[in-house]
């Protein structure tokens, strides 16, 4: 009888405790990457003069490699299996960041977003490999719980990614002088990953098929018609679509809101260094914390009501941001940080649930939902162009109400009859 605990043994018997955990590094690479290059809105801003609504192109370049990598990752990783998926990703990775020595010499905008985008086109294909990799790395009543562990990683790599950004963008030496050695973070960044691949090249990552559902019954697992039939999975990536518009709204806005909308009692001032401090640190730290005590919290509570209650807590907080009340408005943005944090990696578990040998599929189509990331943000730093950054957060109220809509009505669309498919009886 095994000692270990039963979230990573797989059939047998055998642990994959250690696969998990060297999977769950990559979480903590792309959150650091995405954490960087939310602090590089405001320093745009400040070097090359642009709007709010202009400086939102680095988002919509980061989460445009999202969706035109979702796809052509999902078909990767069903020819070379997860192994060879994610060695592949990471060197993508590692080309975006040596492109920033060619971008900063170039000294132009579009070579920037150029090479946000590739990173985030290798980040694509880990986020397609390592998040439903994880739900099969155990019993499948745990998937929810290994998926949110691993996300807790990713929590640690935004707190880190907001303060070296924070430090190298708005240094004591000025805008000036961090815009004219931007590549240096990013060049560390392609070392990094490339050490990451070599371990990779020679670790054990079993390519594990998930279990068909006994009590599905459907079409043939490869068939891309009868995953569209799912109606649980196409809420899903329409939820999802909402919830990454919300965050990235949330994430890249979060330094302008600071600056601009923090009462000024006693003679408080915030800059933008400070400010990204404290989204580093406080906020992000809040994220860390929602993802660690939601973990625990989906071994004891359903993760569609939890999910539910979280996004529907977001949903108040983003009024009182709206309201403009004070200091109370600005704990209610941290507090957004801290409700957010389960809903990526949960709504990527409901999403799966069931679907057997289509996971990496719908994987493909649940990343490629970050393309909400690249659309809905510019909207929200429009809204704060022309009125003002507290109702710019009308932007991500919209979408934490329609997530709690989809988590609530889960288990009716999960569980209903659908198209004389009878998902469950």
């Amino acid at each position: 009888m095994t000692t270990q605990p039963r979230w990573f043994v797989g059939e047998g018997g055998r642990s994959l405790a250690f696969t998990f955990f060297l999977v769950s590094s990559l979480f903590l690479l792309w959150g650091f990457c995405n954490g960087l290059i939310d602090v590089m809105d405001k320093h745009f801003q400040d070097e090359l003069h642009l709007s709010k609504a202009q400086s939102a192109w680095v988002q919509t370049a980061h989460y445009l490699g999202y969706a035109l990598m979702a796809l052509p990752a999902g078909m990767l990783a069903r020819r070379v299996g997860y192994k060879g998926a994610i060695i592949a990703g990471l060197l993508i990775i590692a080309a975006g960041g040596f492109w920033f020595l060619a971008a900063t010499a170039i000294a132009a905008f579009w070579a920037f977003l150029l090479g946000v985008s590739v990173i985030a086109m290798g980040l694509t294909v880990l986020e397609t490999v390592a998040n439903p990799y994880t739900t099969v790395l155990g019993p499948k009543e745990f998937a929810s719980f290994r998926i949110n562990l691993a996300q807790s990683l990713n929590g640690l790599g935004w707190i880190l990614g907001p303060v070296v950004g924070g430090a190298f963008f708005y240094s004591s030496a000025g805008v000036v002088v961090s815009h004219q050695q931007l590549e240096l973070p990013y060049v560390a960044v392609a070392f990094l990953v490339l050490a990451l691949a070599w371990i990779f090249s020679r670790a054990s990552v079993p390519d594990i098929a998930p279990p068909p559902d006994p009590s599905d019954v459907a079409a043939p697992t490869d068939s891309t018609e009868t995953l569209w039939r799912r109606p649980h999975f196409v809420g899903a990536v329409v939820a999802q679509f909402f919830y990454v518009a919300a965050q990235a709204g949330i994430f890249s806005f979060c330094i302008n809101y600071l600056v601009s909308e923090t009462p000024h009692d006693g003679g408080l001032i915030i800059n933008e260094q400070r400010a990204a401090s404290l989204q580093g640190l406080l906020g992000f730290g809040l994220f860390l914390a929602g993802r660690l005590t939601g973990t625990v919290l989906l071994t004891r509570s359903r993760p569609y009501r939890l999910l539910g209650h979280y996004a529907l807590a977001n949903v108040v907080l983003c009024t009182l941001i709206v309201l403009k009340l004070g200091w109370l408005s600005v704990v209610a943005v941290f507090l957004t940080f801290f409700f957010m944090s389960i809903s990526f990696p949960t709504l990527f578990a409901l999403g799966l649930d069931g679907l057997g040998g289509q996971v990496k599929r719908a994987s493909a189509f649940l990343v490629m939902a970050i393309l909400g990331g690249a659309i809905l943000p510019k909207l929200m730093g429009y809204l704060g162009d022309l009125y003002d950054m507290s109702t710019s957060f009308l932007m991500p109220l919209a979408c934490f109400a329609l997530i709690a809509t989809y988590a609530y009505a889960w288990p009716a669309l999960r569980y209903r009859r659908h198209g004389g498919l009878p998902l469950r009886s």
